[in-house]
């Protein structure tokens, strides 16, 4: 029997559906390679961009990295590295230039230390000291500096565009006090919901109380609005000082007790003193 035309079709159709297919397979794979290769290519390039060094990158060998205004420890004894030393005494007086071994047998003869006073002279010079009471006498000076200085900080007083004017005269006082221990003070007025629309009025108060601090203080910075607050910044006038401090009279408390003290002495210590 002949086989059947139609069935022969199908199977040409078919097996021709399949080769398409298989071709658009490798084509599709052939051009994931390529821009496989591609990417490769290129990382390999970037990678070998960021392995290139300049000169100016390079960085020397045994570098110190926390910079070079630290301050520098001070050797002592052993730790003293040099060939030589310029040995001064501990009466201020030059010995000579020795060895760092030599000086160190000095220094222990006289129960003292051996301290690098001067590390970057040629040679360095060293001071026979005992390093336990510099070390304290260097701290007690130290920490005597410390309490001297003043740091200067910056004080806030508040108010509202409808401050009442004792609160005002009462924060004017407030300020003179920070003022006379030396700070700064921001002077600001907050405003609040409808407020805002009348920032005249805070403007007005501030410079009520620079007129009320006129002698005392200086404007730094003139009033200015930043967001819901306008604020100014006062100094110390130059050449103001502030008002010494009277004694507080004694209370009555304190009058009670010297009365009470008086009363139990006895007659004759009475007469006395009379």
């Amino acid at each position: 029997m002949f086989p059947d035309s139609r069935s022969s079709w199908r199977a040409e159709k078919e097996r021709g559906s399949i080769g398409e297919k298989q071709a658009l397979l490798a084509t599709r794979s052939r051009v994931k390679h390529q821009r496989s290769k591609q990417t490769t290519q290129q990382t390999q390039e970037q990678q070998g961009t960021n392995l290139l060094v300049t000169k100016e990158e390079v960085r020397p060998i045994n570098r110190d990295f926390r910079g070079s205004d630290r301050p520098r420890e001070t050797r002592v004894n052993e730790r003293i590295r040099a060939r030589e030393v310029r040995l001064i005494d501990e009466n201020g007086e030059m010995v000579g230039v020795m060895p760092p071994a030599r000086a160190l047998d000095i220094a222990r003869e006289k129960n003292l230390d051996l301290v690098e006073v001067a590390a970057n002279s040629n040679p360095p010079v060293c001071k026979l000291m005992d390093y336990g009471r510099f070390k304290y006498e260097q701290a007690k000076k130290e920490n005597e500096a410390k309490k001297n200085q003043k740091t200067v900080t910056l004080k806030e007083i508040r108010m509202r565009p409808r401050t009442d004017e004792h609160d005002i005269q009462v924060k004017t006082r407030k300020i003179q006090e920070f003022l006379a221990d030396g700070d700064k003070v921001r002077v600001s007025v907050q405003f609040r919901g409808a407020e805002m629309r009348h920032p005249e009025l805070g403007r007005k108060l501030l410079d009520q109380i620079a007129e009320s601090l006129k002698g005392t203080a200086t404007i730094e910075r003139a009033p200015s609005m930043e967001g819901r607050m306008m604020s100014m910044i006062v100094s110390r006038a130059p050449g103001w000082e502030p008002p010494k401090k009277q004694a507080a009279p004694p209370s009555k408390k304190q009058l009670k007790a010297v009365d009470n003290e008086q009363s139990e002495k006895p007659v004759e210590a009475v007469q006395q003193e009379s």
